[in-house]
């Protein structure tokens, strides 16, 4: 039997106020990025050396390209999904307050970067790198339009509220057990919303006024892709759960999860 452990002297002295810090941390950090490398879009298929491969769907046909930032939102659902274990809805939903936050305050210090004056000897500093203009390169990469910002932003806030919401209802449903369907399943249902409210609202309420059909299409392939790395990101849910019954002790761990599943 575990000796109960002393009250902390200190908020930081207690174990589980870390750890949400950590959790919150790097979910923000990984949220924030994905958002700002997100400019770049990558095609699959040269990064892994292997044959394009080109889908079609509803008409319109492509290659299988993706934003840059898709690398890192599986690992933000992962972190919501630990965040929501040992946190509930609460912190769930105040770490993604915290990250729309961030985000927005990114862009608009990269907006304010943009329209300070270049030095004049800074405009041609990477000539010999092969960009003959530094400062339309910069406003190139963070200047991203207003409307795929929007979009963004609000696909997320709108994917961590249904992810929670789901991810409890699973829970209550299953209990303790089944840790990878409620996990998987809320990611598939809150992405299910996210993939498609970004691109609606960046491509066919924006000034490109996407066709349906291509609207469709585009938003269906990211979110097939999203959900293959969810799931083979899910031993990494277990490790994440050993690591974090570790630190805390399983008494703590276990007292964590129950006031969680109580949100």
């Amino acid at each position: 039997m575990e000796t109960p452990a002393a009250p902390p002297t200190h908020p930081l002295d207690d174990r589980a106020t870390r750890l949400f810090i950590a959790l919150a941390a790097f979910f923000c950090v990984n949220a924030v990025l994905a958002e700002f490398i997100g400019v770049k879009i990558f095609a699959l298929e040269d990064t892994l050396g292997v044959a394009p491969r080109e889908w079609n769907l509803f008409g319109q046909s492509g290659s299988l390209s993706f934003t840059a930032g898709t690398l890192l939102w599986p690992v933000v659902f992962v972190f919501t999904d630990v965040v929501n274990e040992y946190f509930g809805r609460r912190g769930v939903k105040l770490i993604s307050w915290i990250a729309v936050a961030l985000i927005v305050y990114g862009f608009v210090f990269a907006f304010i970067a943009i329209a300070l004056a270049p030095a004049a000897w800074w405009v041609t500093a990477a000539q010999a790198q092969g960009v003959p203009d530094y400062q339309a390169a910069f406003a190139a990469v963070f200047g991203q339009g207003m409307w795929t910002i929007a979009g963004s932003v609000v696909a997320f806030l709108i994917g961590q509220l249904i992810d929670v919401r789901v991810f409890h209802r699973i829970r209550r449903a299953t209990g303790e057990r089944l840790v990878w369907l409620r996990a998987t399943g809320s990611t598939a249902v809150s992405q299910l919303v996210d993939s498609f409210v970004v691109i609606w609202i960046a491509f066919v309420l924006g000034p490109q006024q996407w066709p349906t059909s291509l609207f469709l299409a585009v938003s269906s392939v990211n979110y097939a892709w999203k959900m293959v790395a969810a799931i083979a990101l899910i031993p990494l849910l277990y490790v994440m759960r050993r690591a974090i019954a570790a630190y805390l002790g399983p008494t703590r761990a276990q007292a964590l999860r129950a006031r969680a599943a109580l949100d």
